[in-house]
């Protein structure tokens, strides 16, 4: 068993995604220590000491189960990832040259308030699978208590305060195990524990605060095979399904995560993700908060006011980098946040060749005006795109179109309740749409409908699917 070695090259990917679960939470907009939802902190994968756990509700341990297939002598690599929250606090310069606790320190460019940073963790460690078996690997680890003060310094470059963070002791300890189960393919089931086993006793009267510097907070762990695979645990080939299910994940859940078409890295984590999860391409940096969307994030943040930025760059470090994110991203970065169509881009396998998207067309319309699919609809290089007034498709044989007569039978569908009232009813279809996802929709008026005239001058229609419609003579 190997216990120190470089960062794992295979975890570049999935470590993108790890750090935004390690950092969920850690600072929400609008990024100030007053914030209410910033005085209630670290909620994902918090192991708590043992003796606070279980008169509080929380755990000090979490378990990862799942299965692989390893390729003869195969090692697994472990990373485990963790915050160990330091309390910092402000202190200011008097004259005689001691230091005194205070509440807030101004700055030209900030305004320093005592709060709580999550100082990352690492414990690494690499062992063959088939030192896995029986009782497996146990490696326990330590970190220290710390205390460092960083000299605060104004604009004139005098030194005006400090700041001091203390952190306390931390142990835990990693159990890995795996064995083999029987069938006719090579499969093990890989146990994975992380504990807290910090033998701190909490006082009369300790609340979370107290708990929390002792806790390993937003743990998750990556997990790499140097040769062979794991089985996904969402998506299981059927032979291994009632192996899956009886996979325990206690307070984590593992996904592959080694980038599209890979197998042989697994992002366990507090938060439940799907295989093959990603930061999308648009984002200009991290914001801390995965639950909302950055060009959301990216606007309030620029709209704050220079009070609520100072505040803002004094809480932490990483809040000061959003905000500084914010004011200088280009227009042209801030309209990328706007929006994808990821099913639309340019895809070219690796020989070169362009292959088929949904709802694409390559042919010209044929004797009926019919499009067939292979080249984009929507590309606006293309004479012939979509119009919603002219293109026809076929229904049972019969080209279809604005102007076209139809008998509506919904049953097909049964979404709407209200669409039974509208079975067998004649209506006249006002426009053939079609979707980003290749899909074509009818847009109908019912043609004993009063208000019809009204429906097609204010462009208010009836949706339908071709199949849940039968052609009629031509109006």
């Amino acid at each position: 068993m190997t216990t120190t070695a470089a960062p794992d090259s295979r975890f570049a990917t999935a470590r993108q995604v790890a750090d935004a679960v390690l950092f969920e939470g850690y600072v929400l907009y609008p990024y100030r220590a007053s914030a209410a939802k910033n005085r209630l902190r670290w909620q994902f994968g918090v192991l708590v000491p043992p003796a606070w756990g279980p008169a509080h509700g929380e755990h000090a341990h979490q378990q990862t189960e799942i299965l692989m297939e390893p390729k003869g002598a195969a090692h697994l690599a472990v990373e485990l990832r963790f915050l160990h929250a330091q309390r910092r606090t402000v202190q200011q310069a008097l004259p005689d040259g001691r230091f005194a606790d205070v509440a807030e320190l101004h700055l030209a460019d900030r305004v320093l308030v005592p709060w709580d940073e999550g100082a990352e963790e690492r414990v690494e460690l690499s062992a063959g699978v088939a030192e896995l078996a029986g009782e497996g690997v146990t490696l326990p680890f330590r970190r220290p208590a710390r205390e460092t003060a960083e000299p605060v310094l104004d604009a004139d470059g005098r030194r005006v305060g400090r700041l001091v963070r203390r952190t306390v002791e931390i142990e835990g300890v990693v159990r890995l195990r795996a064995i083999e189960l029987p069938g006719a393919y090579r499969v093990f089931k890989l146990t994975a524990v992380v504990e807290n086993t910090s033998p701190w006793t909490p006082p009369d009267g300790a609340d979370r605060d107290a708990a929390l510097p002792r806790s390993l907070v937003a743990a998750h762990l990556l997990l790499g095979l140097g040769a062979g695979s794991f089985l996904s645990m969402t998506d299981p080939p059927e032979w291994a399904r009632e192996a899956v299910a009886s996979c325990v994940n206690r307070h984590t859940w593992p996904v592959l995560a080694g980038g599209p078409g890979r197998a042989d890295v697994v992002l366990s984590s507090p938060i439940i993700l799907e295989d093959h999860p990603a930061i999308a391409p648009e984002s200009a940096g991290a914001m801390y908060d995965a639950t909302e969307i950055d060009e959301i994030l990216a606007l309030r943040t620029a709209a704050l006011t220079d009070r609520e930025k100072r505040e803002a760059r004094g809480t932490d470090a990483r809040a000061a980098a959003v905000i500084d994110l914010a004011d200088t991203m280009p227009p042209e970065v801030l309209e990328r946040l706007h929006g994808a169509v990821r099913a639309l881009r340019e895809i070219t396998d690796p020989a070169g060749a362009q292959p088929d998207l949904p709802g694409t067309i390559t042919e010209p319309p044929d004797e009926h005006g019919v499009f067939r699919p292979d080249t984009p609809w929507w590309d606006p290089a293309r004479e012939d795109t979509a119009d919603p007034a002219r293109d026809r498709i076929l229904v049972d044989g019969a080209p279809v179109g604005a102007g076209s007569r139809v008998l509506l039978r919904p049953g097909l569908r049964r979404t709407d309740a209200q669409d039974l009232f509208l079975q067998g009813m004649a209506a006249r279809v006002e426009a053939v749409l079609h979707d980003v996802d290749g899909g074509v929709h009818l847009a109908v008026t019912v043609e004993d409908d009063p208000g019809a005239d009204i429906r097609r001058e204010q462009g208010r229609f009836l949706y339908f699917q071709p199949d849940e419609v039968t052609p009629l003579e031509d109006a």
